[in-house]
């Protein structure tokens, strides 16, 4: 990576994963930042997150002291949802991912990995600013602005919109309200602290980090360990049966017990845990035509142009490619006139893939939420063909440790890409 001598005017709206990955891609390349957040206060609120090779290399390079935060799982397991059944077993996960990738799998809290993030941007001098709502982003001179609801305006070469699911930035792209729409999925969302888990032989689960699916009709759940083994998260993903209007909402105890009952034993002895539960609607988007207005200057990155369902645990760290090839992208700018063919490039190189992985979560949804019944036999069949294999070695219905998935999706290298097609067609 190189660093511009030719420092742009970049605003960046949200901070998020995605906002403050993009900051801080930005502020390494020698781009001046603004980050505009609406919220009063980075909020301590959210689970646990998956941090795959892909990402974790991308943070590692940063500097970013992820160790003291993450539990590294050691192996991978799928369950059959009635009984435990093992499925799938990849026994040396942690060992397999850095020998083929040169990074870890780990699992993280969201705050963890927020709080890491901002503090690198303010090292690196990107200026954050909360209680900053944004009513509108648009063209302005041979540049953009952002307007926030108080009427201050922030002009810019550059406006990436980074403002999530529910984005400001892409109705003012579009020029028209645009809704999420529902998967017709939900997901209880659980952390768990150890003091809260008495049974000793799930507090031995929760302290040696490990990775846990179960599977079953019309739904799943994937449970592992953060912050160091000391707490435990779990995601159930089920029918959606919230009212259209409401996102999120508290869950009833009562009625995820019920959706669960007769599963795993070692799954509803972790349920019994809980004392309390949110249930947040699973949304999507419709794939856009482009990311960007025509004359390059406004910008969407993560869930606002990509969102994901959390079936590969994606959505953080396709932000996070995001914000490393952004930054890798505008390192190489020296003039502000190649900034239209350097946001090209980035379209170029991130459209693709982050709809290729939009898709394949709709897949893995579909091989992990199979009705009992010959299809779902046949599925554990070939998980059975695999079983007591040091790796899988064809196609398989999880793609977590699938020899054909795991490569593309795991093996990418942002800064790498990144040089690659400088090579191919430089600015």
């Amino acid at each position: 990576m190189v660093t511009s001598q030719s420092p742009l005017n970049i605003i960046i709206v949200g901070a998020g994963l995605a906002g403050l990955a993009a900051a801080v891609g930005c502020a390494l390349a020698g781009h001046k930042v603004v980050v505009l957040e609406g919220a009063r206060e980075l909020a301590e609120v959210g689970a646990g997150l998956q941090i795959t090779p892909n990402a974790s290399k991308i943070l590692l390079r940063w500097g970013l002291p992820m160790e003291e935060a993450w539990a590294e799982p050691s192996f991978c397991t799928v369950h059959r949802y009635s009984d435990g059944k093992i499925l799938a077993h990849e026994e040396k996960f942690a060992e397999n991912n850095r020998r083929k990738y040169n990074a870890p799998f780990v699992d993280m809290h969201r705050v963890d990995a927020q709080k890491m993030l901002y503090h690198k941007a303010v090292e690196l001098g990107v200026e954050v600013r909360l209680s900053s709502r944004v009513s509108a982003v648009r063209e302005k001179g041979n540049g953009a602005e952002v307007e926030l609801k108080d009427g201050t305006t922030f002009p810019g070469d550059l406006v990436v919109g980074a403002d999530g699911l529910w984005s400001r930035c892409r109705e003012s792209l579009l020029g028209k309200s645009d809704e999420p729409l529902p998967t017709g999925d939900l997901a209880f969302r659980i952390v768990l602290t150890l003091d809260q888990i008495k049974d000793e032989d799930l507090r031995r689960i929760v302290a040696e980090p490990q990775l846990h699916f179960w599977i079953g009709p019309n739904a799943h759940v994937v449970g592992y360990s953060v912050r160091s083994g000391t707490m435990y998260n779990l995601v159930l993903l089920t029918p959606d049966n919230l009212p259209p209007e409401v996102a999120r909402q508290p869950g009833s105890l009562d009625e995820m017990k019920g959706l669960f009952d007769g599963w795993d034993p070692i799954l509803t002895r972790f349920l019994e845990c809980v004392t309390s539960v949110d249930k947040w609607k699973l949304m999507h988007r419709a794939e856009l035509p482009s990311w960007t207005n025509d004359s390059k200057t406004i910008l969407l990155i993560g869930d606002s142009c990509h969102p994901m369902l959390p079936y590969l645990a994606q959505g953080a760290n396709s932000s996070i490619e995001d914000g490393a090839v952004l930054g890798g992208i505008l390192s190489y700018v020296k003039s502000k006139e190649q900034l239209p063919k350097a946001i090209e490039l980035f379209e170029e190189l991130r459209k693709k893939r982050g709809e290729k992985v939009v898709r394949e979560t709709f897949h893995q949804r579909h091989d992990f939420h199979m009705e009992d019944g010959p299809e779902q036999e046949e599925r554990d069949k070939l998980f059975a063909s695999q079983l007591g294999k040091d790796q899988a070695d064809v196609k398989f219905p999880s793609r977590w440790t699938c020899p054909v998935v795991q490569p593309w999706l795991y093996g990418y290298d942002a800064y790498k890409e990144v040089d690659e097609a400088m090579q191919r067609q430089p600015l």
